[in-house]
């Protein structure tokens, strides 16, 4: 199946006369897809009906799912990617008729309320009225989440080789002694640069990897052993741990229903 990729205008912040408060959006993409660098005149948030998508925004990639939505203010240059079977879904907020709940983007919690909110403003026959008491009930729960799948990806010589590794196979189980030996460098190295790089360490760096994978089978219907296996666990019970210790979720919010 050959891999669709669209190229979209990099717009600045109310470049374009936005004048909705809210547009809705939806699509099922029925093969790979892949966006390139491109930027908004209008807020966005994006989530997913089904599937896991990922926004990348510089050095930051985030993974979206039904469960953690992403919110991307106007004028933000971000790129994306889905896989064949992907349901996204997305409102546009209007630069001048809403205000951003960041200036940066930000993970949003997809919380009941919400969705049956959103839910609401795809019904064409809510009245003018009806439809800017659901608007200001949406702006009024939008907020920022504190849990995230996002993960800063190095990019020096150094780290690089670690990094290509680790998203190829999130199962692989090389520790740092073992990478520092095969870099040549030692452990402290290695440990100082990813700390510079990514603001995280080794270890919780290469856990937040395996988080982003295994949400990405989870939501293709994985069961949570087989995920576990395939991320690098010895058992469901050592990854659900280490999965809520890095997400502060459970695997079972993101499996497919």
């Amino acid at each position: 199946m050959t891999r669709e990729t669209r190229s979209l205008p990099v717009l600045a912040p109310g470049a374009v006369d936005t004048p909705f408060t809210i547009v809705g959006y939806d699509e099922v993409f029925p093969r790979d897809i892949t966006w390139n660098d491109h930027s908004h005149p209008f807020h966005e948030l994006l989530w997913n009906e089904r599937g896991s998508s990922t926004v990348v925004v510089g050095a930051r990639v985030w993974t979206v799912t039904p469960a953690l939505g992403l919110w991307m203010p106007a004028g933000v240059l971000h790129s994306g990617s889905a896989i064949a079977g992907t349901w996204l879904r997305a409102i546009f907020l209007g630069f001048h008729t809403t205000t951003s709940i960041s200036d940066t983007p930000v993970a949003v919690e997809i919380t009941p309320l919400l969705r049956l909110l959103l839910q609401r403003l795809g019904d064409a026959r809510l009245s003018p009225a009806s439809r800017a008491t659901t608007e200001a009930m949406v702006l009024d729960v939008l907020e920022p989440s504190p849990r995230e799948l996002l993960v800063h990806a190095p990019t020096s010589d150094l780290l690089r080789p670690i990094a290509e590794a680790v998203r190829e196979n999130p199962g692989d189980l090389r520790t740092l002694t073992d990478w520092a030996a095969e870099l040549g460098v030692s452990p402290r190295t290695i440990t100082r640069a990813f700390n510079a790089e990514t603001g995280t360490s080794f270890a919780r760096w290469i856990a937040a990897v395996r988080a982003q994978h295994a949400v990405a089978l989870l939501t293709r219907g994985w069961d949570v052993e087989a995920v576990a296996e395939q991320v690098g666990y010895r058992s469901a019970s050592a990854f659900g741990v280490a999965f809520r210790r890095t997400t502060g979720l459970t695997p079972g919010m993101f499996r497919a229903s």
